[in-house]
Formats: structure tokens, sequence, C-alpha cells
């Protein structure tokens, strides 16, 4: 029998604060050949019937060898804290395997399917990525980091562009309500000094946080609601204006009805809500039952672009005058443009001071928006 099968058959006991433990020779020494638990392991073999006693906690250790066994922590690791854990491995000198189980999942094989966008001016890029699973990313210039959420596991993660490494990561929690856990981020945006992410949970609750760069800390809580209607929805997209410090967020939904969504801006000096427009919404608008399919924010010009879902017609409001209906509807004088379509697969982008509307496989760009100024 080789030296790998005869690890795997040799039997080790361990008792640990008065519990007694049973595992493998090949498991102990999975930790490192550094480890405490390896030396245990190397004891001469007609001792290993005898139990070995170490004065820890049982608790704590029966999580970390099953870390051991599998390479991932069990649903019992939850009953401690981070810092609990990282103190016993240190014990055992088998930190380095926590650090990797606690670690996200490595974003390794992902297709991008959405890119938005660079922006000339910010410190910030922000890209959309799709596979199995769709994850939120956005790069901080300033301090050299990315930050990175997913619509399938839990938190917004931090990573230093140098490195590679994880810096660090955020969950939104709350100990007075059980609901709020493993909230997923879904929208991302930032400030020079903040980064603010849409948290959304399994027991419709959500809000967006506020987290500070510097510390990487929650600062804020903004906008938090509960329920399962579009009114209530987590934002989808969330876009930060420095000319104002606004905060901008939307949320789109579609169903046998048509489409519904909000637009809302918060301040976040305050955490209020400031203006927001809900459609199909009260009839206000002029285009009442033709709700939005899409919305982007053109940060050179202060401006809000929308493209409805019926129509597909393209409208802009001006964010320094917003009102009950801000909306100036765009007309193209070109007949042969015209859009016939509508516009409920459709999706829409600022750039540099022109829009990019997708619909099914065509692009259009509009550079120029006469309506608008003679409006203005």
């Amino acid at each position: 029998m080789d030296d790998g099968n005869t690890d795997i058959a040799l039997r080790i006991k361990l008792n640990v604060g008065g519990k007694l433990f049973e595992t493998t020779a090949s498991t102990l020494r999975s930790g490192g050949p550094d480890s405490l638990l390896a030396a245990l392991s190397n004891r001469p073999e007609n001792s290993y019937s005898d139990p070995v006693f170490i004065d820890r906690d049982p608790e704590i250790f029966s999580v970390l060898l099953s870390l051991l066994r599998s390479n991932r922590l069990p649903s019992t690791a939850r009953r401690f804290t981070k810092q609990e854990l990282v103190d016993e491995a240190a014990y055992y000198g088998i930190e380095s395997r926590l650090n990797s189980a606690l670690l996200p999942s490595p974003l390794s094989g992902i297709d991008a399917a959405l890119a938005a966008t660079i922006r000339p001016g910010l410190r910030r890029d922000r890209l959309r990525f799709r596979r199995r699973r769709r994850r939120r990313i956005g790069v901080d210039r300033t301090r050299r980091f990315a930050t990175v959420g997913s619509e399938s596991a839990a938190g917004i993660h931090f990573y230093s562009l140098a490195s590679g490494v994880r810096v660090g990561s955020t969950d939104w929690r709350d100990p007075s309500d059980p609901r709020i856990y493993k909230a997923r981020v879904t929208a991302i945006a930032d400030s020079d000094d903040s980064v603010f992410a849409g948290f959304d949970c399994h027991q419709r609750e959500n809000c967006v946080l506020q987290v500070d760069k510097s510390t990487l800390k929650v600062a804020a809580e903004i906008g938090r609601q509960s329920g399962s209607s579009t009114k209530t929805m987590v934002p989808g997209k969330l876009t930060y204006l420095p000319a104002t410090g606004v905060l901008v967020g939307s949320a789109v939904a579609s169903g046998a009805f048509g489409f519904s969504g909000y637009i809302r801006l918060w301040d976040p000096r305050s955490g209020k809500l400031v203006w927001e427009t809900i459609e199909p919404g009260s009839g206000r608008s002029s285009r009442f039952g033709d709700s939005f399919a899409d919305v982007d924010v053109d940060l050179n010009e202060s401006t809000l672009f929308k493209v409805c879902s019926k129509s597909g017609d393209l409208a802009v409001a001006d964010l320094r005058k917003l009102g009950d209906d801000p909306w100036v509807y765009l007309v193209d004088k070109n007949p042969s443009m015209k859009n016939t379509g509508g516009g409920g697969n459709s999706v829409i982008h600022c750039y540099r001071k022109q829009v990019f509307v997708g619909r099914e496989g065509e692009l259009e760009v509009w550079s120029r928006v006469e309506e608008r100024e003679k409006q203005m």
C-alpha cells in the first residue's frame, strides 16, 4: 500500500475541550505541513488510538475539521464570528485554508454580455457580466479597487486592481430584522467618497447602502422598502450626479399587462427622496399607458432619457427642472428613420452627449436633440 493510501486508512482520535473526534491522518495533514494538526498526525502509529487532548473550543474545531474534509465551511460556521474562526484557525495553523474558504467565488470564465460604461471624468467604470450568474462590477480609480456584486451570492466585495486580492466586503445587516439575510447586489454607483449599492433580500426587503470608500463600511441606508409591487422593487440602475449630489435610481418590470416601473432621486446627505415618477402612474403623463422600457442618465447634460415600451419613442427630461410631467418627446425629421416596431425590448445608454438606443438587434444613435434645446 502506498503512502497516500496509508494516510487515508490511519485513524486518529482527538479530544478537543472534552469532546472526542475521530478523523484520518490525511485530513489533518491537508491543513499544511507546518500546522499543529499535521504535527499531531506525525506521531508513532501505535499511539493513534490514544486521544490527544487539546484545550480548545470543540464546536469551532468541528467547523474547521469539516473545512479540512470538504474544503468549504459548513452551515454551522454562521454561529460564530469571523474573528472567532480566524483565532482558532491560527491556533491550529490552518488560517490559509480558512481565508480561502471565506473568499467569494472567483471571477473566472465569465462572458461579457453587456458592458456599460467608460465615462470620462468619472472615477469608476461600471461593467455588467452574465454567464450562468450575472455580476455587477464597479472600478474605482482613486484607490484602484473594483467593487463586485452578484445576483446569486450575498454582499458587495472589493478587490485590489494591483494584486487581484480581496481587500474587504460589505453586507446588508439588521440585527433587529431576521429577514435581512444574504442580500444580493442589483446595482452599483459611486461618488468621490462613497459607493452606492442596491441590495435585495429573498424576503422582499431592499434598500440602497452608502459605503464609505475610506473604511469600506456602511455609512447610511437609503430608501428602504418592502413588498413585491412595482413601487417597491429594488433599483436595477443607480447613477450618481456629481453636479447636484443626487442619486438616481430606477426599476423596470414587465408582465402580461405591459411594462411598469419608477425613477427616484435621493439626496444621500439627508437620505430623503426628492423626486419620483411611477409609470403607468396616476395619469398626469401625456403618454399615460406608454410606460418606459429603459432609462439612463446623461451626466454631461444633467438630463434623463427614457425609451417608451409601446411606441418606442425617446423622451428627455431636464434633471434641474423636474415636475409632474417633465418629459419632452423627440422626433426625427427623417421619416425613413421613424420607429414602427415599438420599444418593449429596447435598451438605452448615454455616452458623451450622445444617446444610444438598441431595438431588436439594431442600434440608433441620437447625437443632436434640437427639440429639447427649443423647449429650454
